[in-house]
C-alpha cells in the first residue's frame, strides 16, 4: 500500500509539502511557483507513461490468450479445425476434391508445426516476462498465421458452394464459423485497442470474418 502511494502520489505529496513549506518559511513566489509547475508536469508525464505501459501489459496478455485460444481450438486435432472439416471431403465421390484435400493435409502438417513453434515461443517469453518486448512481433505473427488459415477457410467455402456436400459437414463448418468469427471479433478489438497505445501497421478489418454456408431445405 505504501509503495503504491509513493509511486502514484509522490507528485501531489511533493507539491503539497513545498506549498506548505513556502507558506511557513515565506519562500519567494517567483522561485517556488516554477518548481511546483515542474513537479506537476513531471508527475503527469510519469503517470501517462505508467498508464500506457500498464495497458500494453494488459494487451500483451490478451494477445497471448488469443494465440493460445487459436492454437487450441482451430489447429491440431481439434474437431473445429478447418482441416478436420476438409478431411470430410474424402467421403464424397469426387477425385478432384480428394486431390485438393490431400494437398491441404500436407499443408496442415507444416501449418501445425508453425503454430506449435509460435505458441511455444509466446509461452516461453511470458514465463520470462519478455513478451512485452516482442509484442509487435507476436502480433504480426498471429495476424500472419490467421491470414494463412483464413485462406483455407475461404477455399473450402468456395468449393462447398459449387459442390454438394453432406448436411453434417455443412453443420460442422457453420459451427466452426460461429466460434471462429467470435475469435476474429476479439482479435479486431484487441488490435484497435493496441493501436491507441503502440505502433502497428495492422488494420482491424484486415482480420477477415468467415462466411457461413446456406443450409438446403
Amino acid at each position: 500500500m505504501l509503495k503504491t502511494v509513493v509511486n502514484w502520489g509522490w507528485s501531489p505529496i511533493s507539491i503539497t509539502a513545498l506549498a506548505i513549506g513556502s507558506y511557513l518559511y515565506e519562500w519567494p513566489a517567483r522561485v517556488i511557483i516554477p518548481v511546483l509547475i515542474a513537479i506537476l508536469v513531471i508527475g503527469l508525464v510519469v503517470a501517462i507513461i505508467r498508464a500506457k505501459n500498464r495497458e500494453i501489459g494488459r494487451l500483451s496478455q490478451r494477445i497471448r490468450q488469443l494465440a493460445g485460444y487459436f492454437h487450441r481450438r482451430f489447429t491440431g486435432s481439434s474437431s473445429l479445425s478447418i482441416f478436420a472439416i476438409i478431411d470430410s471431403l474424402f467421403n464424397i465421390d469426387d477425385p478432384k476434391l480428394w486431390d485438393w484435400a490431400r494437398a491441404c493435409d500436407m499443408s496442415q502438417r507444416i501449418f501445425n508445426t508453425w503454430c506449435d513453434s509460435f505458441i511455444s515461443r509466446v509461452e516461453s517469453d511470458i514465463m520470462t516476462r519478455g513478451f512485452g518486448v516482442y509484442l509487435r512481433t507476436y502480433l504480426n505473427e498471429l495476424w500472419l498465421v490467421n491470414s494463412h488459415y483464413c485462406e483455407f477457410v475461404e477455399q473450402f467455402h468456395e468449393i462447398a458452394e459449387r459442390v454438394e456436400i453432406p448436411r453434417e459437414t455443412v453443420d460442422q463448418y457453420n459451427r466452426f464459423v460461429a466460434e471462429y468469427n467470435a475469435f476474429v471479433q476479439d482479435f479486431r478489438d484487441t488490435i484497435s485497442q493496441l493501436r491507441e497505445v503502440a505502433t502497428t501497421d495492422i488494420e482491424p478489418p484486415s482480420v477477415k470474418f468467415a462466411k457461413e454456408l446456406s443450409v438446403a431445405e
